[in-house]
């Protein structure tokens, strides 16, 4: 199986209107950026997108708010994209804000193949509503379910032709679990290698889990929130 693609709009390719998408990154630290921007050129619209936020203003997923291309947002953090407020408000995006901890477990629940668990964070809270409810050692719990995708698209450092990953740093933040929770994985890396030249002992996803990946060009790396010293 070829797994190599030529750049982000052969990665994409599949990715259809109304389907569920998961996107790797923590604030713009890991985004795959180049796929972000090949959806944003498309004329995808509806997507369901699994993330920990949604990007900033016109950068990361703020680009497919301003193209309305995004019904539902499954997020754990969202407050520095005024245009992700604005839809919430309106009633033009579907949100489900989740505890951060919880959102990575239902992910990685998701790649293991664990229908649901329970987790003690949210009871009590408008989190709890609409969930089973089960006490545990005299402490209450909620019944979490499952998240899994039609894609995921994740980002890597480097990423060798038969799709093993290497992250660098906290940019494996979401990628990793992501990897292993949908249907097809697109990967895209900063340094595409020859099949056998990644040190096995640092590889953090297998290629296994990994059905597309491409070289991306032009990352621009932004930070979120820049705190300077006068």
């Amino acid at each position: 199986m070829n797994k190599v693609v030529n750049n982000a709009k052969e990665a994409i390719r599949g990715i259809q209107s109304n389907m569920t998408v998961m996107l790797g990154g923590f604030g713009l630290c890991g985004i795959p950026e180049n796929c972000i921007a090949a959806l944003a050129e498309s004329d995808i619209t509806g997507l369901t997108c699994i993330s920990n936020n949604a990007g900033v203003d016109g950068f990361g997923l703020g680009k497919l708010l301003l193209r309305h291309q995004i019904k539902k947002m499954i997020s754990s953090y969202v407050g520095e994209n005024k245009e992700f407020e604005r839809q919430l408000m309106s009633g033009e995006l579907e949100v489900e804000l989740i505890p951060q901890g919880t959102l990575a477990e239902r992910i990685r629940a998701g790649g293991a193949g664990i229908p649901a668990f329970f987790v003690p964070a949210g009871y009590g809270t408008e989190v709890a509503i609409g969930k089973p409810v089960r006490e545990f050692e005299g402490k209450m719990y909620l019944e979490e379910k499952w998240l899994k995708a039609d894609f995921s698209i994740i980002k890597a450092w480097k990423g060798d032709t038969s799709g093993n990953l290497i992250y660098r740093y906290t940019a494996n933040n979401f990628n990793q679990s992501m990897a292993t929770a949908a249907r097809i994985t697109i990967a895209e890396v900063e340094e595409l290698v020859p099949a056998g030249t990644l040190d096995p002992n640092c590889i953090h996803t297998p290629g296994v889990f990994v059905q597309r990946i491409f070289q991306g060009t032009n990352y621009e790396k932004r930070i979120e929130f820049a705190t300077t010293r006068d």
